[in-house]
C-alpha cells in the first residue's frame, strides 16, 4: 500500500475536568480550561466531580492522573495562544 494513495486522518482527544453530574451520573458537566464547558458521556468509564478526563468524540474513554492533566491542560493554553 503506498501512503500517498491512502487518505489519512487523525482523531484526537482532549483533558477535561468533570464540575458536574447528572442525577443518573450517565453524562458530566466538563471543563476544558476555563472557557469551553460541554456535556460528556462517561459511560465508558467510572469518574467522578473533580475529575480529570481524556474526551474523544463526545466520550470520556479514561480517567487521567490529576498533575498530568493539568500539565496537558498547560501546555494546550500555550499552543493555542502561539496560534492565535
Amino acid at each position: 500500500m503506498r501512503y500517498g494513495s491512502v487518505k489519512r486522518s487523525m482523531c484526537l482527544a482532549v483533558p477535561a475536568k468533570i464540575i458536574g453530574k447528572s442525577a443518573d451520573g450517565r453524562t458530566a458537566k466538563a471543563d476544558f480550561g476555563g472557557s469551553i464547558v460541554r456535556d460528556v458521556d462517561l459511560s465508558l468509564v467510572e469518574a467522578e466531580v473533580g475529575d480529570y478526563i481524556l474526551v474523544h468524540a463526545g466520550f470520556a474513554i479514561e480517567v487521567l492522573n490529576p498533575e498530568e492533566a493539568v500539565e496537558t491542560l498547560r501546555l494546550w493554553d500555550e499552543l493555542l495562544k502561539a496560534t492565535t
